[in-house]
């Protein structure tokens, strides 16, 4: 079965506009034992509509975590998975629902995991989506794709903790430290500045570059000891183009 504890994982919702749904949110995480649930700058979570869709799980609405920016709620994650329906050249490349177990397997296990959905009506926004490590998406009918919000919590919920056949040898799971996510957005912040700085990204549309890099870094899942390396990277070269002359004519 999963080698996943349910208290490594939070379950993060992003703008919830119905209090119903976090209500169900909440039910669906109790049939799994997960018990921290953040939200960010949500409706009225204890509104009496969610405690009657939360029913005995009611107990997890009073300790749930409201947070101002997503970027607050991932601070302390050592990998995020945003779920989205949309995908498009922003988003990166999605992971199918059932793919993410595979990739929690790989963690350290005392890796904290945060799962992020998006608004009933809109979903996250690209630039949102690129603030979390990973992408997932659920195979659904063309015709009417998106799923409630509280049945996908459900959905990835079950595909997570499902129990598992092993069909291969177990996955090697690193021994480096996983920096949280504040410290890896920090060290992407360092990296913008100077790609702005160095012209690299259009300033009227910095995310196409920006968003790619970022994804690329995140796949790539810099251990501690890396992300510093990096940190000393963008500083060094911020010390550098002090004398910067301009963009290289060709570019």
């Amino acid at each position: 079965m999963s080698l996943l504890h349910p208290q490594r994982l939070a379950v993060i919702l992003v703008a919830p506009q119905q209090p119903g749904n976090i209500g169900a949110t909440v039910r669906a995480m109790a049939n799994f034992g997960v018990s921290e649930l953040r939200l960010v700058t949500p409706c009225p979570h204890l509104h009496p509509e969610a405690r009657k869709f939360a029913v005995n799980a009611h107990p997890l609405l009073g300790a749930a975590k409201i947070y101002n920016s997503l970027p607050d709620a991932l601070a302390d994650c050592h990998l995020s998975i945003a779920t989205t329906r949309r995908c498009g050249r922003l988003r990166g490349d999605l992971l199918d629902s059932t793919a993410v177990p595979g990739v929690l397997a790989t963690l350290p296990s005392d890796a904290q995991i945060g799962l992020v959905f998006g608004r009933e009506d809109s979903g996250l926004s690209s630039d949102e989506v690129a603030l979390c490590s990973h992408a997932a998406t659920v195979a659904t009918s063309n015709d009417l794709g998106s799923l409630n919000l509280a049945q996908a919590v459900l959905l990835f919920l079950y595909e997570i903790f499902r129990p598992q056949t092993q069909t291969g040898p177990p996955a090697v799971v690193p021994d480096a430290v996983l920096p949280p996510q504040a410290e890896l957005q920090a060290m992407l912040g360092q990296m913008d500045s100077i790609l702005e700085r160095i012209a690299f990204v259009n300033p009227s549309s910095p995310a196409g570059v920006r968003n790619k890099l970022h994804q690329l870094l995140n796949r790539a899942r810099p251990d501690q000891e890396e992300v510093a390396l990096l940190r000393g990277l963008w500083t060094q070269i911020a010390w550098s183009i002090n004398d910067w002359r301009g963009r290289k004519r060709g570019l």
